[in-house]
């Protein structure tokens, strides 16, 4: 499969979503109240990358929400409600794996894809018990985001680029990628138990263990607790807030533990929002992120958003390091066809205390359909 092909195929589906209903995987209910149903959604998108010598283009799947196939089976018992979530990303070329070198296979499938095998029981009184592939309680802590943009600007700043290297002032490619530099500390998935308490007052408690079940060799161990609030009915405003430790092990000696934070709130008659996110490594690495947003219906398809955010870390791949990055970000939906179309662009630096590197930066534009 070429990338001319893999092109054809991204605009086709683009071009037939935005002239077809909305379509939702199909749901079937049994006797008892259970239900099964089918989802996904694809996300490609055009990436260019300009690294301040040469610049690369490439057509891939967006790592900020990669493209996905999955189903849930329901079922209640009384009060209280069995759930199991089997999900997989397809293994499309991601945008956080190309470099400068070349790029990935077009479609590369093998277990680590797998998202979720997760298997849930939610109780009325004491809260829900997770088992399985999934969602650690740490997974999107530094991503609460109330912009309309989260689908492709967040506090993972390298997600439209993480895998390109940053040059030397002379030209010469170095060892640092846009990954290496803006990490957000965020959690992600394994193969754990989870327990989240039942929401008071907005509040929710979560805490997990896990472990990587699906690379092969991988020694890594976690566990995490967190806290979130949501509210979307505070006067004129929506809130939602995270905080939480995350403990890792890597093998013998490779510890980290880190504390990460984000904060978003929505002025509703406005549209205006505001989010910020922040997280610390004790062995070093930490980073401050902030985003301005404005959402309105100014076209009858559906909301049109845009943001503008600012990155700042330090430490993050030598001790003495600087990285910031600023971009800005618009994206329209198209609510009938469940599309979002996005464009954004953003402006890496690097800077350590014995080399001086070029600036690089982004162009990143793809639309999002669910199904």
């Amino acid at each position: 499969m070429n990338t001319k092909f893999v092109t054809q195929i991204g605009v086709t589906a683009l071009v037939a979503g935005l002239g077809a209903p909305a379509f939702a995987g199909p749901t079937y209910e049994n006797a008892s109240g259970g239900t099964f149903r089918f989802y996904g959604q694809f996300n490609p998108a055009y990436q260019s990358f300009d690294d301040g010598v040469e610049s690369y283009d490439a057509l891939v799947d967006s790592a900020s929400s990669n493209s996905r196939i999955g189903f849930w089976l329901v079922q209640p018992f009384g009060e209280n409600t069995l759930r199991f979530n089997f999900e997989t990303a397809l293994g499309l070329r991601s945008s956080d794996g190309v470099d400068q070198n070349g790029r990935p296979q077009n479609i590369s499938w093998d277990r680590t894809r797998i998202r979720k095998i997760d298997l849930q029981y939610e109780t009325a009184r004491y809260g829900t018990f997770s088992f399985g592939q999934g969602a650690m309680a740490s997974d999107g802590l530094a991503e609460e985001d109330l912009s309309g943009t989260g689908v492709v600007q967040t506090s993972s700043v390298a997600d439209a680029a993480g895998g390109f290297r940053f040059r030397t002032s002379a030209g010469v490619l170095s060892n640092v990628t846009i990954g290496d530099a803006f990490a957000s500390l965020d959690g992600g998935r394994l193969g754990r138990i989870r327990y989240d308490s039942p929401e008071v007052s907005g509040f929710t408690i979560s805490a997990s263990y896990g472990e990587d079940i699906l690379s092969d060799n991988s020694d890594r161990e976690a566990y995490d607790i967190a806290v979130r609030y949501g509210n979307d009915d505070l006067g004129d405003f929506a809130v939602r807030g995270a905080l939480g430790v995350v403990w890792n092990e890597n093998g013998p000696g490779t510890k980290t533990r880190d504390v990460v934070a984000s904060f978003a709130v929505l002025h509703e008659p406005t549209g205006l929002s505001f989010a910020a996110a922040a997280g610390d490594r004790d062995t070093g690495g930490d980073y401050g992120y902030v985003k301005l947003g404005y959402s309105a219906n100014l076209v009858p398809v559906g909301a049109t958003s845009v943001a503008v955010d600012y990155y700042d870390g330090s430490d993050m791949v030598s001790a003495g390091d600087s990285s910031e990055s600023w971009g800005i970000t618009a994206v329209q939906n198209f609510d009938q066809q469940n599309v979002e179309a996005y464009i954004s662009y953003r402006d890496y630096s690097y800077a350590d205390t014995t080399t001086s590197y070029l600036d690089g930066s982004s162009i990143f534009a793809g639309a999002r359909w669910k199904f």
